[in-house]
């Protein structure tokens, strides 16, 4: 991890987090957005190094700025459960935060990314006078619980079809597609994708593959490319 120290730098990433649509901070006033722009920290983390690690208190409030985020949570026996990834703009690890409890998942970079780090005063006391952005919080809130909810219901239920079927369309949600418009935009490894679907990485392999003998999608290394999303969406449906 690196903290980012060129001013111009900084400042200029910072207003990707305060002036993009797709911000939580997008609605605040010029007074709040400078304060933030005066207070907060941009780090530059490498692929593979850790955001913020399970059991930790915040430190802060993350919003990741460029790149791809895994958040998982420590199972049995060290395997890892995939609970979310994470796209710009968006903030990650807000749960622990705004509860003022430890991160109960860790956050690590699947490629290289750089976070905006708030400040806790200062975010509390934006949320305690903004009433525009304490609404896009509960908001968010309230979406990602929908998600959590309806995904605990996917890797208890669905089989393992169902399961590897879903998760391959959140990745095509949340990254989209290459240039070609079939490419998923991320190369995960199958032990992460298997992770995401919660089945075991020889199970992950042998589906994966089934799914290509059948057309459904394409296998370039890392790289998967759907080509039936119609298909896909039957099977997801089905479970």
């Amino acid at each position: 991890m690196t903290i980012i120290t060129d001013n111009d730098l900084h400042d200029s990433l910072c207003q990707i987090c305060i002036d993009s649509p797709h911000s939580l901070l997008s609605e605040l006033n010029s007074d709040a957005k400078q304060k933030i722009l005066e207070t907060t920290v941009c780090i530059s983390y490498k692929k593979g190094e850790l955001i913020y690690q399970e059991g930790n208190m915040p430190i802060g409030l993350h919003c990741l700025l460029t790149g791809k985020v895994k958040i998982y949570k420590e199972g049995i026996g060290g395997r890892q459960q995939i609970v979310r990834m994470a796209n710009p703009i968006g903030f990650i690890g807000y749960r622990a935060f705004f509860a003022e409890e430890i991160h109960i998942a860790s956050a690590e970079a699947l490629e290289d990314s750089i976070v905006c780090r708030i400040k806790t005063e200062l975010m509390f006391d934006l949320v305690r006078t903004t009433p525009v952005l304490a609404m896009n919080i509960i908001r968010a809130l309230a979406t990602d619980l929908g998600f959590s909810h309806r995904r605990t219901v996917t890797l208890t239920q669905k089989h393992i079809r169902g399961r590897l079927a879903e998760a391959l369309l959140v990745l095509k949600e949340t990254y989209g597609y290459e240039e070609d418009d079939c490419t998923l935009k991320i190369c995960l490894t199958r032990e992460d994708l298997a992770n995401l679907s919660n089945m075991t990485t020889a199970n992950a392999i042998r589906t994966l593959s089934n799914f290509a003998s059948e057309g459904i999608v394409e296998l370039d290394g890392k790289k998967i490319r759907i080509i039936d999303k119609e298909k896909l969406e039957e099977i997801n449906n089905i479970g």
